[in-house]
């Protein structure tokens, strides 16, 4: 049993990787699914989309390594979070599509919640914001709009769960309904301090507490799969969610250390320790990782669209035909124009947390074109991260002024990578595992095994692939980035 498959379930695809005993990925498979977008700022998966093309990609990468289930030593889980899905207990049947964590139609419930002068003690205890982007009021939205729902979870037969509950439900066949600390954590029902759910916050959002999962440390057991689904039972040992796991597969394990992660939205993790920073620039406070039953915290910011900015260029305005001719276009732009592109398609996240803001375009000619607005959806990443660490500074001074490790699709662009070391002013280190959400996982079940390494030979593996130094002058730099806040201030609703 020297091999460990990682489960990546991400916004727009489900993925499996399968690692080696030192830690390569060795295969991998992929699948895209159908994305929902039934009112304008709602986006809906359905949940047997995602369970179905997890087990496929399961199967797929098992084959394309020759690997069978018996060889396995664990399975790791990484999700997408905050995602809700709510099924009945008996028939495992979801009763509503999923609520994808960018969804906004339940910024009413939250205005209500704030207007009532709940936001305080909700934020003290989860370290969350009062936002539609987590779980609970999404859970409430199910509960009031789905006919009979609110009377069979009174009843004790509908359970909640973020995707990684849904998936381990569906992998042991209906018989473990569990999640890890930091899932349970992005759900805004769940005290962070105290380590358990929220009875009074349950209770005012209408949420029985049978609806909700057991919750792990993030290595821990959490079931065994069912045989018929791999061909062997196969024991489930690493959970966490994708910002998370990626904290843990960029070895992010000293207070001061910090990664970002540039998939659909942009996620950037400060890890502060045995210390819940609060923060006081509308950051959130949030569970790092759990082992061994002790708690690491993080100050994290959240941006809803990074990678998405590109899907939007190839989708929506059809000016490219593959993400890779973003750089090639962006290279080719006119310097003279300097465009700012402020992708709030669902709003903006941190640091402004504003639902109602929605996208604009500054500085416009009849000279700009393709290219340069290619090179404003590029750069509006590296701005939206400057955005995050000004905040982060201001929080937690000298914590975030370091070396950036960064992952995801995004980081294949070396002119993102260095726009992004210019803006910021700090180096930005790339690995060589560029799997790191799906290696964090990995790692975590591999750890739990008994194959892989403590958390201290884990980071001494930690490789570094390439290094971009800023190379901006400071004019230059807070320049372009007053520009940007401008830009911002001209698109908040309020």
């Amino acid at each position: 049993m020297s091999w460990v498959l990682a489960i990546d379930q991400g916004t727009t695809s489900s993925r499996a990787i399968l690692f080696d005993a030192q830690m390569k990925p060795r295969a991998m498979a992929q699948r895209e699914f159908p994305q929902h977008f039934p009112d304008s700022g709602w986006v809906e998966h359905d949940p047997q989309d995602l369970w179905q093309s997890t087990l496929a990609t399961c199967r797929e990468a098992l084959e394309r390594g020759g690997v069978t289930a018996g060889e396995l030593a664990a399975i790791g889980i990484t999700n997408q979070r905050e995602t809700t899905v709510v099924w009945e207990a008996v028939t495992g049947q979801p009763i509503h599509r999923a609520i994808v964590w960018q969804d906004r139609r339940t910024a009413g419930i939250c205005a209500a919640l704030r207007e009532a002068g709940h936001e305080e003690m909700i934020s003290e205890r989860t370290g969350l914001l009062l936002d539609p982007y987590f779980s609970a009021t999404k859970v409430k939205w199910i509960l009031d709009n789905v006919k009979g729902a609110r009377a069979a979870a009174e009843a004790g037969r509908l359970r909640f769960g973020t995707v990684d509950s849904w998936l381990i439900w569906n992998l042991t066949g209906g018989r473990v309904h569990a999640t890890d600390a930091t899932n349970a954590a992005r759900t805004m029902l769940y005290d962070i301090r105290k380590g358990r759910w929220d009875e009074e916050i349950c209770a005012l959002l209408g949420v029985p507490l049978s609806m909700l999962p057991q919750v792990h440390d993030c290595a821990a057991e959490f079931g065994t799969t069912e045989a018929s689904l791999l061909g062997a039972p196969v024991p489930i040992r690493g959970v966490a969610g994708d910002q998370q796991a990626a904290t843990v597969g960029q070895a992010c394990f000293e207070p001061g250390m910090m990664k970002s992660t540039y998939g659909t939205g942009c996620f950037a993790l400060l890890n502060t320790g045995d210390e819940l920073v609060r923060s006081q620039n509308r950051l959130l406070g949030t569970i790092a990782y759990r082992l061994g039953g002790r708690t690491s915290y993080a100050l994290e910011g959240s941006v809803y669209i990074a990678g998405a900015v590109v899907q939007w260029l190839r989708d929506g305005l059809g000016i490219i035909s593959r993400a890779a001719d973003t750089q090639r276009l962006a290279e080719a732009a006119d310097p003279a124009q300097q465009l700012y592109l402020v992708p709030a398609f669902t709003g903006l996240g941190a640091p402004y947390w504003d639902a109602e803001a929605r996208g604009a375009i500054f500085g416009l000619t009849r000279n700009s074109g393709p290219a340069e607005l290619a090179r404003a959806a590029l750069e509006s990443v590296g701005f939206q991260t400057r955005d995050l660490m000004e905040a982060m500074r201001a929080d937690w001074p000298g914590g975030s002024g370091g070396v950036l490790r960064v992952d995801g699709g995004m980081t294949a662009s070396a002119y993102t990578m260095q726009f992004l070391a210019d803006i910021i002013g700090a180096p930005v280190d790339r690995p060589e595992v560029a799997e790191t959400t799906a290696l964090g996982a990995a790692w975590l079940a591999g750890m739990q095994a008994g194959l892989y390494p403590d958390s201290e030979g884990f980071a001494r593996a930690w490789a570094l692939e390439r290094r971009f130094e800023p190379q901006m002058d400071d004019d230059r730099r807070e320049a372009l980035y007053a520009g940007w806040k401008d830009a911002v201030s001209r698109t908040l609703s309020r």
